[in-house]
């Protein structure tokens, strides 16, 4: 039986990627309503009450009162939005945050798909927390840059369209300068932490890409770590993972720089650790797409484990 699956928002930047990344396929059928009425509440409570999956590619209060237009109660849902990321009675869309995860993604009605920059960063953080390694009380600083698509239309126009009252030809800009990125909260809660981390955001002049930075001074560390030890127990957590990858110490070393449009494509998150043992310091890197395993890779991932389906259907 082909599963249908509706878009609510389908014709944003995360809803079209999900959309390209499900044609063709066989065992699902995507459900959309008319131009005219996609701001219709009556016909948006219709599809996401009768779909058998939705997956709402919506602004955080937009996705807050979707949740209100349904009624019955056998409706799942994948929010990719920010608004249910620590809310109770959701499942973290992240598969490979612990062996059971997958498990509780598939038997739920409500996953929320993981934020681009905070993936990257638990994925980092509550492995290291979980071994013992990283105290959960460390005051972390996270710098990340990501593609210019992550900031939506807004900034897609800022960059591409020389008509925009916002338009830069800045190859480089940090925001979240209040120190109050909405990630950070989703962070913590996933991460294992009780300090909050210090996270610096940045836009490059690059659709989509991602690297995500969390320096470590592992001589200050209550267990001195080496990076052998950080190595061991990221690729250890991530073993038995298709999508989360660490490569080895010595394959790490032999580079020369990393670039965050590398990973470009596939929903691959790839964790790199890059040491100086004799100086006690070592820089853990999360590369990614972040439109991809970021976005919408990660919402086709955690279809697929909703519905039953091969977990790299559509994505391999």
């Amino acid at each position: 039986m082909t599963a249908k699956i509706f878009i609510d928002g389908e014709v944003g930047t995360t809803g079209l990627q999900i959309r390209a990344r499900l044609e063709g396929r066989g065992d699902v059928q995507v459900v959309s309503l008319p131009e005219a009425e996609r701001k219709d509440a009556a016909a948006r409570a219709g599809m996401l009450n009768s779909a058998d999956l939705s997956i709402l590619c919506l602004p955080d209060d937009a996705a807050r009162e979707a949740m209100g237009l349904i009624d019955n109660p056998g409706a799942r849902v994948i929010d990719a939005s920010s608004a249910h990321r620590i809310s109770e009675g959701w499942v973290y869309g992240m598969p490979e945050f612990d062996a059971g995860q997958g498990a509780l993604i598939a038997a739920a009605g409500r996953v929320t798909n993981p934020g681009c920059y905070a993936q990257a960063a638990v994925a980092m953080i509550h492995p290291l927390v979980s071994a013992g390694l990283l105290p959960a009380d460390t005051p972390l600083t996270l710098n990340a840059i990501s593609g210019y698509s992550g900031g939506g239309r807004k900034l897609i126009a800022a960059f591409e369209d020389e008509n925009s009252p916002d338009h830069t030809d800045a190859p480089y800009r940090v925001y979240g300068l209040a120190l109050e990125h909405k990630h950070v909260k989703e962070i913590a809660h996933h991460g294992g932490l009780t300090t909050r981390p210090l996270f610096v955001p940045s836009y490059g002049r690059f659709a989509q890409g991602m690297i995500v930075q969390m320096p470590l001074q592992l001589h200050a560390l209550p267990s001195k770590p080496t990076p052998k030890d950080v190595q061991g127990a990221l690729a250890d957590h991530y073993k038995d993972s298709t999508f989360i990858t660490v490569p080895g110490l010595q394959d790490t070393a032999a580079m020369q720089t990393l670039g965050p449009e590398d990973l470009n494509g596939p929903n691959e998150l790839r964790l790199h650790v890059f040491g100086n043992e004799d100086r006690g310091q070592a820089v853990v890197m999360a590369l990614l797409d972040n439109l991809g395993k970021g976005a919408s890779g990660q919402a086709v991932q955690n279809m697929n484990l909703m519905l039953g389906l091969p977990e790299t259907a559509g994505l391999i």
